[in-house]
């Protein structure tokens, strides 16, 4: 399939690098793709960022069947535009779609066409430090009709914001608000797939959070409240006594790029890293007893973010002094370097638009 480019004739003027946010300022175009039951996956262009014109009884607005996925592109110093394993991100949206009863998409098409819109606003990319241009890919069921059935059309939709760190606090150690009263997901649920329901059903908690001057959320598993399974925004680690541990992927929590690199890239330096349960009770004891060195969360929007508290019902665990620890700072520099081209890559991560 050929992928059509109409471009903007009113092009918008850049924001300032300095003062990006996250998720705030958009690019000039947008990549769509339809879906039609009987046609398959159809009509891919790019065309001017703009609203879109839904039909009020649109199926997504009513029962929220609908994928989303984040990636990152990258400035490199040489001038080159790198994506950090795009494949992986399309290879999820595959698994959202199938628990979603959305149509699979192909893969490679749909990096190629990642790449074509990047490169088509590759001047939007930002070279600031810290800075990248967030991608975020998704899909809506778009049939007008008030039943509950998986819709028979879909939009496939790609748009990019030039996006800045998306914790104000940077490198600096986050302080996470342990959640022991509502629940996110359960097995069995949609909990390991990104989509909309993961996301609306974390708000209140979020919240109740930031009242507290909290920054996130962590959320225990939702029939015993005591396995800890993510933050809403990152898989989460904890390096206790040198070992370092992160919750099994058990069908209720996102399997994550960046968790899945950070194992790769611990194992290959030597380290013990563990996937098993492990409950907030076991991280408690091992504040209490000394031996909880780290804990750090994991994400694309993130990439590695270095958690320096939990409340946990008023018990507070502070961990290592409530500074940057030697692993996450380690995998900060390591990842980020590998993104943004500073650091051979030995793993193959990275694909340059051209």
């Amino acid at each position: 399939m050929d992928i059509t480019i109409l471009k903007t004739t009113t092009p918008k003027e850049k924001p300032n690098q300095d003062n990006l946010g996250f998720g705030k300022n958009f690019t000039d175009h947008m990549f769509i793709m339809d879906y039609t039951e009987g046609k398959g996956w159809h009509d891919a262009r790019i065309v001017p960022y703009a609203p879109l014109q839904l039909d009020p009884a649109t199926m997504v607005l009513h029962y929220g069947q609908a994928i989303f996925e984040g990636l990152k592109a990258y400035k490199a110093e040489n001038g080159s535009i790198l994506l950090f394993r795009p494949d992986k991100n399309m290879e999820r949206i595959n698994s959202s779609n199938e628990r979603m009863c959305i149509p699979q998409i192909d893969v490679d098409f749909c990096v190629k066409a990642i790449k074509t819109l990047v490169n088509v606003e590759r001047d939007c990319v930002p070279t600031a430090e810290g800075t990248s241009l967030y991608i975020r890919p998704f899909i809506i069921a778009t049939d007008p009709y008030l039943g509950v059935r998986p819709a028979d059309t879909y939009k496939f939709i790609i748009i990019c914001s030039p996006s800045g760190a998306y914790y104000p606090e940077g490198l600096d150690p986050v302080k996470i608000w342990v959640e022991s009263k509502y629940v996110r997901a359960v097995k069995g649920g949609v909990g390991s797939s990104k989509t909309l329901a993961n996301y609306s059903s974390s708000l209140k908690a979020q919240q109740e959070a930031k009242q507290n001057h909290y920054t996130q959320v962590l959320w225990l598993d939702g029939i015993e409240r005591k396995y800890i399974e993510e933050v809403g925004t990152m898989n989460v680690f904890f390096v206790i006594d040198g070992e370092v541990i992160t919750p099994a992927l058990e069908g209720s929590i996102l399997p994550g790029i960046t968790r899945m690199s950070v194992i790769e890239l611990l194992k290959q330096q030597g380290y013990t890293v563990t996937e098993r349960k492990i409950s907030i009770q076991e991280v408690y004891d091992a504040h209490t007893n000394g031996k909880l060195d780290e804990a750090f969360g994991t994400g694309t929007a993130a990439v590695i973010s270095p958690i320096g508290q939990f409340n946990w019902n008023d018990n507070i665990i502070t961990v290592n002094n409530n500074r940057t620890g030697k692993i996450a700072g380690y995998l900060y520099d390591t990842i980020t370097g590998i993104q943004g081209g500073k650091i051979p890559d030995a793993f193959g991560w990275t694909q340059e638009v051209k």
